[in-house]
Parts: C-alpha cells; structure tokens; sequence
C-alpha cells in the first residue's frame, strides 16, 4: 500500500509530484526552502563563475553563483558587474545573471574584490 499514488482526480485533473521530495505540489514545500536560500550548493567559500546556453535559444549568459552576502550586497554587487561588463542582467534565487560570456573580467573584479573564485563547466 506505500507504493501507491493517486495520479487522477476527477474535477482536478493529473496530480503532479515534486521531482525531488516526492510529495503531490500542493503539500511540497520544497521551492519554498529553496527560495529562503537552503540549497545544495556547496558552502566551501569559492564564488562559482561558469557560462550557461541552455534554454537560452544559444545565446550565452554568466553565471555568479554562491555569492556570500545579503540581498543588498548581492543587488550592488549585480549592478556593478553589469557596468564593467556593459551588458544586462538580474539577479535570480541568489545567482547574478549577466548577458554574454563576461567570464574573464568578472573573474578580475571579484578577485579584486577579495572574492575566491571557480569556474565551473567548460
């Protein structure tokens, strides 16, 4: 009996699971957690700088990821890197985002700024 899941309500449609904890999406509390900032990533200390393409139609974006700090700092922090890179960006769930492959001169600022650093991927 453990292994059985509803998979159709009549009047609600398809149930649909969480991928990760399992539960139907209306008791996961899993995005939640994630938006308060429990993440897997790992809490070593390097600031990881890598380039992403996918679900981007090619186009290529920066990634700065693990970034110590609040809010605020994280939001200057953005908005400084896309003056020295001249280029747009966001910050989303804790990752600066910067539009085109910046890797290089990101890279310099933050080492500059005290900031230990990984690339990560290709």
């Amino acid at each position: 009996m453990g292994n059985e899941r509803v998979v159709w309500v009549t009047g609600a449609g398809q149930v649909r699971y969480c991928k990760t904890c399992g539960k139907p999406e209306g008791e996961c509390r899993c995005s939640e957690q994630r938006r308060m900032g429990s993440t897997s990533a790992p809490k070593d200390g390097f600031v990881r700088l890598s380039l992403d393409r996918k679900q981007r139609r090619g186009k290529a974006v920066t990634l700065v990821a693990n970034v110590p700090g609040d809010l605020d700092q994280l939001t200057t922090l953005a908005q400084q890197l896309r003056k020295l890179c001249g280029a747009g960006g966001s910050l989303k769930e804790g990752v600066i985002e910067l539009q085109g492959d910046h890797r290089d001169k990101v890279e310099a600022r933050l080492q500059t700024l005290g900031y230990k650093i990984k690339r990560v991927g290709g």
